[in-house]
């Protein structure tokens, strides 16, 4: 009787103790994986956010670098060879405005400086900094140019006592047309610009970043947050390695004891040497992880203790029955209040793991369910009955896909799970249920042949994890791919070329005159616009095809065909053309825009991404060069073409101060009296090699380039001070440029001019185009306005071409109109033409203005034009544009008065 009663109560304290060493492994697996799964999450959000703060640091260093790289292609161009051709070319002041211009014209480039091999500075704008370049140059940037090559180079920041704050500065080698080392073109600015990422930067509890080179100095760092102190990464330390291979993560003590650890995720930005470094405190990353660790070691403990307490009081009881046969019938009685409180024990066990926030499910070695809690079921959707223990695991995956929450084979899934398990391996996978919620699986065998199955639902954080790395790759404004996704999608073309010679097409575009367009609607109008015209794109591109935006209105596509790449990227290319030139409704405004399109088809216009980019852009070059709203394939040529450009654009900076630029003058005549009443200033160019070179070749140049300012100034202060010795009732009329109505300070150049050389402003005419009034804009009217209250003659040119209107005439009260020469050209044979100068010289009376006919060849047309009441006539048949020792204020020898 003893015996069996004895046997019964082992079997009992071994069921509850397997009961509870089964929920002591389950809780305990449960607490392992929370813990790895929050560092790897810890490391998935640093490296999200280094590339993020990558791709911020890009947008600041590229425009610089673009700097660098034009100003180093400028030096084969002009056939350097040596270093002492190059120090010879670049001394002295004559090249000072070059980097002048090219500072104002991209505001990024604070410090602009040329520098020979051997250290000195050749030029430096602004000339201050000359003094402390030299050293400068010598300790960061070409003793850490450990490559000898022609990369870009980035020293640490820099305190500068003439800038007043800390600079950083970038170079890069320039090879001569030999190839060997000539000079170093660099490029400064504030360290200030990098280290305001801090305030962009929206970081985690415990976050950090900081921006080095790939040697370790730190370019910026705020140590409090990081936790680094001094300017270079520590020596020996794991981050070297890491940064070598381009990347990846590695934990680090912290601290001076080591209580904590950060988890570093490093990124170098390709085609660099920078490297952003992103860390969070482990003991940040595993805060909730702690948490939650706590509330089920508490609950879990209180329960062990509550387990083993009665255990042990039941052993007590138990022997005490044993030794006492009197009190044999007692002590029963006590051991069954003990196992009634066993149970509430085990019941309230199974509580505490149906209270989990994860799913638990246990089986045993022949694949039948053991246990299982309630967040289990309520995950697959399963009632009490379908997880009974001792269920085959076979018919509860059969029964969840009958309830729609698996999906595959259910019996390949289990020969899976026993494979895993045979390994005596714990399995990790990530499963997409059909109703698209994401379940993250983990798997752990046991001692007893079975295995132990805890199931998160991780939806939610997986698709924030996916949008963080979503916006960290695509522009937010048009969803579309940024410049790292594409130039990564271009790597994949590359690679694909390389494997099955599979040519593709790069595409290259941007908004023709985006600037006017985004200023008339204002910066949520060219939003918007440019929104809409990334749906268009979309909608013309292939499914293989990728379209990015690389730049504020520079979009760029991948083409990917199977046959002739040219004519798919010909056909292509008029799509775009057609579908964006449709008008757009933005705000309310119709609108009217085209674009410009590069293209170059690999592998015959490069083999590497930079060279493919290359070619597409200097496409785009020949486009907008063209007339814009065009499309041009690369072609050799057009390298080279580029490159006698960019020589054109320096000889044109050097030839106003070799005084190479000369005033023409034409005389424009009253129809009335046949005498010259004014007379028209036209610059042209005397080139040492190609001879006299009209305005047409080279304004529009010196407009892009910012030399219309001081070469319009030249002109105006010139003819001013030759029209001083003419009779006083000969007016000066000279040309104005758009650009020099907007941009600078028009009204104080002309007051100077006339104070200068004492000419009155009632003798002086300046002419300006439609272009001007083209967008109506405030500022131009005032310039206008200004120049009217100086006493001057504000001239209206061309009228009758371009988009000319009747509204423009009411925008500002113009002196006088001149007629164009394509209506004076045909008047004495087309009828239209001589209505159109009949009906301007009436308009203009009507307005209290004055008319001159441009391009007057035949006295035929001066008859006309004096019927049709133009008052002034200019042309070849009153005089050529003459230099002004040649130039005569004698009437027409066989021009009559006109009859009173």
């Amino acid at each position: 009787m003893l015996s069996t009663k004895r046997t019964t109560f082992l079997l009992l304290a071994a069921c509850a103790g397997l009961v509870i060493g089964l929920s002591a492994l389950a809780i305990g697996v449960t607490v392992e994986y929370l813990r790895k799964d929050a560092l790897r999450a810890a490391e998935r959000e640093g490296t999200n956010a280094a590339l993020g703060v990558a791709d911020q640091l890009v947008r600041i260093v590229g425009p610089r670098d673009a700097v660098l790289t034009e100003l180093r292609d400028v030096v084969p161009s002009l056939g350097l060879a040596t270093p002492a051709e190059f120090d010879a070319f670049f001394s002295g002041d004559r090249h000072r405005q070059l980097l002048e211009d090219r500072r104002r014209r991209d505001e990024p480039a604070a410090v602009l400086a040329i520098v020979a091999t051997d250290g000195q500075v050749l030029q430096a704008v602004p000339e201050q900094l000359r003094a402390e370049l030299p050293a400068i140059v010598e300790e960061h940037l070409r003793r850490s140019d450990r490559s000898s090559g022609y990369g870009l180079l980035v020293s640490p920041p820099v305190h500068s006592p003439v800038a007043g704050e800390a600079m950083i500065y970038f170079g890069r080698r320039i090879a001569g047309t030999l190839g060997t080392h000539v000079g170093t073109v660099v490029v400064g600015m504030p360290a200030a610009a990098i280290d305001h990422l801090y305030e962009t930067f929206e970081a985690l509890p415990g976050q950090s970043f900081l921006v080095s080179r790939d040697d370790g100095a730190m370019l910026a760092n705020r140590s409090a947050i990081t936790g680094l102190a001094g300017h270079r990464m520590p020596v020996g330390g794991p981050w070297h390695e890491v940064a070598s291979r381009g990347g990846g993560t590695y934990m680090v003590p912290t601290g001076t004891d080591g209580d904590d650890r950060r988890i570093v995720a490093v990124h170098r930005i390709p085609d660099t040497p920078l490297v952003v470094s992103s860390a969070i405190l482990e003991s940040a990353a595993l805060a909730e992880w702690r948490r939650h660790a706590v509330r089920i070691g508490a609950g879990a403990l209180l329960a062990f203790v509550c387990a083993i307490g009665l255990l042990w009081a039941l052993k007590r009881q138990f022997d005490h029955l044993l030794a006492s046969k009197a009190s044999l019938r007692e002590r029963e009685a006590r051991l069954a209040d003990k196992s009634r409180e066993l149970a509430e024990v085990a019941g309230r066990l199974d509580a505490a793991v149906d209270n989990m926030t994860l799913g638990l499910s246990m089986y045993d070695r022949d694949d039948r369910l053991v246990v299982c809690n309630t967040p289990y079921r309520q995950i697959y959707r399963l009632t009490a009955d379908d997880a009974r223990p001792g269920t085959p695991i076979v018919d509860l995956f059969t029964r969840r896909l009958a309830v729609g929450t698996f999906q595959g084979d259910p019996v390949a899934r289990v020969a899976g799970i026993r494979s895993t398990i045979a390994a005596g391996q714990t399995g990790r996978l990530v499963v997409e249920l059909p109703d698209a919620r994401i379940i993250a699986l983990t798997i752990s065998p046991v001692d007893a042949g079975g295995f132990v199955a805890v199931h998160e639902d991780i939806t939610e954080r997986t698709l924030a994890e996916r949008r963080i790395a979503h916006l960290a790759h695509h522009d937010p404004l048009t969803d579309l791919p940024n410049r790292l996704l594409f130039r990564d999608r271009m790597e994949q073309a590359l690679a694909r070329l390389g494997r099955e010679d599979a040519a593709f097409a790069t595409f290259v575009f941007d908004i023709d005159l985006f600037k006017s367009v985004n200023d008339s609607l204002g910066h949520s109008g060219g939003d918007a616009l440019l929104e809409a015209v990334a749906e268009r794109v979309r909608s013309c591109i292939g499914p293989a095809d990728t379209v990015g935006r690389i730049g504020g209105d520079e979009f760029a596509v991948i083409q990917i065909v199977d046959g002739s790449p040219r004519a798919a990227a010909a056909a292509l290319a008029e799509r775009l053309l057609e579908r964006i030139r449709s008008p757009y409704e933005i705000d309310g405004k119709r609108i009217v825009i085209g674009i410009s399109i590069g293209i170059a088809v690999a592998p015959q216009d490069g083999r590497t991404l930079s060279g493919i980019l290359r070619s597409a852009d200097l496409a785009l070059y020949r486009a907008k060069k063209d007339g814009r709203g065009c499309y041009r394939f690369f072609a050799p040529e057009m390298d080279t073409d580029v490159r006698l450009q960019r020589a054109f654009e320096l000889q044109l900076r050097e030839a106003l101060p070799r005084r190479e630029f000369e005033l023409h003058y034409q005389p424009i005549v009253d129809l009335s009296t046949c005498r010259p009443c004014a007379v028209e200033a036209l610059v042209r160019w005397r080139h040492p090699e190609h001879g006299l070179i009209p305005p047409d070749k080279f304004i529009p140049v010196a407009e892009e380039i910012g030399l219309i300012g001081p070469l319009g100034e030249w002109i105006l202060a010139t003819a001013c001070r030759t029209a001083v010795a003419w009779p006083s009732d000969i007016r000066l009329a000279v040309n104005l440029s758009a650009k020099q109505v907007v941009g600078g300070d028009l009204v104080e150049v002309v007051r100077r001019a006339l104070a200068d050389t004492g000419l009155p402003a009632r003798r002086l005419e300046l002419e300006i185009t439609e272009s001007v009034l083209l967008q109506k804009d405030h500022d131009s009217l005032a310039v206008l306005h200004g120049l009217a209250a100086l006493g001057v003659h504000v001239v209206l040119d061309d009228f009758g071409t371009g988009y000319s209107s009747l509204s423009y005439l009411q925008l500002f009260p113009f002196s006088k109109i001149k007629i164009d020469r394509t209506f004076v050209a045909e008047l004495t044979t087309r009828a239209d033409c001589a209505a159109i100068v009949s009906s301007v010289t009436t308009l203009a009376r009507a307005l209290a203005m004055g008319t001159t006919a441009e391009g007057v060849e035949t006295w035929d047309q001066v008859a006309l034009l004096r019927v049709a009441g133009c008052r002034e006539a200019q042309g070849w048949l009153f005089g050529r544009p003459v230099p002004a020792a040649a130039l005569s204020f004698e009437p027409a020898s066989d021009c009559a008065p006109a009859a009173a």
